[in-house]
């Protein structure tokens, strides 16, 4: 059983860690029947009328979890967590679900609301309405972007890994093809002719290896610089501050 864990809005302006890190941390928390899977960052709308501090981004644990009674132990531990590491003036939000719970159509297709239109509460509240949602201080927000997060997660098809199978950041800069596939990482030429990276082929990650959630797996997407060689998209960039 695949149980995704939803948190947003955990960290503020003067804080040395956001989101992302908290859900990271979460694998140390998740009982001895749970396996990580990965966490997913998700990219919510930048707007003005959208109070975020960096990038507007919420994060997404999935586990894997053999015992569905476990269920409530698993949301006890995340609402804890967020009780230990958000920070004074952050406004924390918790969704927990199930993949194959009947509502995640409903969450996906808020979730995906979220990148594209400024929503509410009550809407969170009303997608999220059979499943765990809740906020654990200031105005409560940071439900929008947890259920958010958990939504787009499940539909498979949105979001880029910032952990996966065993830790991204064990890789050296250059790794090769084979070694990613050994992690399950599948890499996917974008160039114009599409040509298919060969096992002993290196990818160049700059010390960033970030995969897509693409088709429920993880997808790191490169382009060719010749010779058996690659570049993978994307680039680390600088927390900017925004009130």
């Amino acid at each position: 059983m695949i149980v995704y864990i939803g948190f947003d809005d955990t960290d503020n302006i003067d804080a040395d860690r956001g989101t992302g890190k908290l859900a990271r941390w979460f694998e140390r928390e998740l009982p001895e029947e749970c396996a990580l899977w990965g966490v997913v960052r998700q990219q919510l709308l930048l707007h003005d009328a959208i109070p975020y501090t960096s990038h507007n981004s919420s994060a997404c644990v999935v586990v894997d979890m053999e015992d569905a009674s476990l269920l409530e132990t698993l949301t006890e531990k995340a609402v804890q967590h967020v009780g230990r590491l958000s920070f004074d003036g952050s406004d924390p939000g918790v969704c927990v679900a199930c993949g194959d719970h009947p509502t995640m159509s409903a969450l996906t297709e808020f979730g995906r609301r979220c990148t594209r239109e400024v929503v509410t509460q009550s809407d969170a509240m009303q997608a999220a309405s059979e499943v765990h949602l809740s906020g654990h201080g200031g105005t409560n927000d940071g439900i929008i972007g947890a259920a958010a997060a958990v939504g787009l997660t499940s539909s498979g098809w949105s979001g880029r890994l910032i952990e996966f199978n065993g830790g991204l950041r064990k890789f050296p800069d250059v790794v090769s093809v084979a070694d990613l596939a050994s992690s399950n990482i599948l890499v996917v030429s974008l160039d114009r002719n599409a040509q298919v990276p060969a096992p002993e082929d290196l990818v160049h990650t700059n010390g960033w290896l970030r995969p897509r959630l693409w088709g429920n797996r993880a997808v790191l997407s490169a382009t060719s610089i010749g010779n058996g060689n690659w570049k993978s998209l994307g680039e680390k960039r600088q927390k900017t501050n925004h009130n």
